[in-house]
């Protein structure tokens, strides 16, 4: 149910490369994160889309508030470069 929305606006065609953040907002356990970024790549799949890259975990959070929002950014090669580029930051680092 959160996909369809965003599926919707987006229109991608089959094959196009996408990025899939699943961010928690506090209270929800991070292997339901997984679960759920689990569940959306195999919607998006079902749908012909590729995911390259995914990000799972609590970033955006609110004090122990359960749920979580899902994120997805179509990539081209720019953006994918500029996603993997080295990030050091308090909450994330590669």
């Amino acid at each position: 149910l959160l996909l369809e929305p965003i599926l919707k606006d987006l229109s991608l065609a089959a094959g196009r490369e996408v990025l899939l953040q699943v961010n928690g907002f506090g209270g929800t356990p991070l292997i339901e994160l997984h679960l759920l970024n689990k569940l959306a790549t195999d919607r998006l799949r079902a749908q012909g889309l590729k995911v390259k890259r995914w990000l799972v975990g609590n970033h955006t959070t609110s004090l122990e508030m359960a749920g979580a929002s899902l994120t997805l950014t179509a990539l081209d090669d720019e953006l994918t470069s500029l996603w993997d580029a080295p990030v050091t930051t308090p909450s994330l680092r590669w």
